[in-house]
């Protein structure tokens, strides 16, 4: 736990220009993923965020404060970053075929936190999963698996 803590910790502090997997945490890169599906959204709905800190905490098991840090440090790499490539290969080199297919899920959850997902959230995802090497049938039981966990927000 403490190794995976100082790689957190130490992705969070790695300069901006270095985006490749030697100043990158799969932790860090996946909240990048999650990140880039909550802002292909036409209008970025504040449940989405909520979703994001949510699925952070859930996954990795952090402090609030930890979670945070994270997201913020994701939103920076989102915004430096012109590609997906340089959070995928951390992934495709780090996490097992489950595992991919899981942050899938996880991105797909993200869209559907305002209760629908769009064309640019479904885009993003189509993407990352081709890069990722989820295969189309993957993708699409990944969404429905997110779509049926999703619940309308009521109140």
């Amino acid at each position: 736990m403490i190794p995976a803590l100082r790689d957190f910790l130490r992705a969070l502090t790695a300069p901006p220009g270095n985006s490749g997997p030697a100043g990158m945490t799969s932790e860090l890169a996946t909240a990048v993923l999650l990140v880039e599906t909550m802002r292909a959204d036409q209008g970025m709905q504040p449940e989405e965020r909520a979703a994001v800190l949510r699925i952070l905490n859930e996954k990795f098991a952090l402090a609030e404060a930890d979670v945070q840090e994270l997201l913020a440090a994701a939103e920076e790499r989102s915004r430096q970053s012109s590609d997906f490539f340089s959070f995928t290969s951390v992934l495709n080199e780090r996490l097992s075929h489950p595992q991919k297919i899981e942050v899938i899920e996880l991105m797909w959850r993200v869209a559907y936190a305002d209760g629908s997902a769009d064309a640019g959230e479904s885009h993003v995802i189509s993407k990352v999963a081709g890069l990722l090497h989820v295969t189309h049938g993957e993708y699409i039981a990944a969404k429905l698996h997110a779509q049926q966990g999703a619940r309308p927000r009521g109140g």
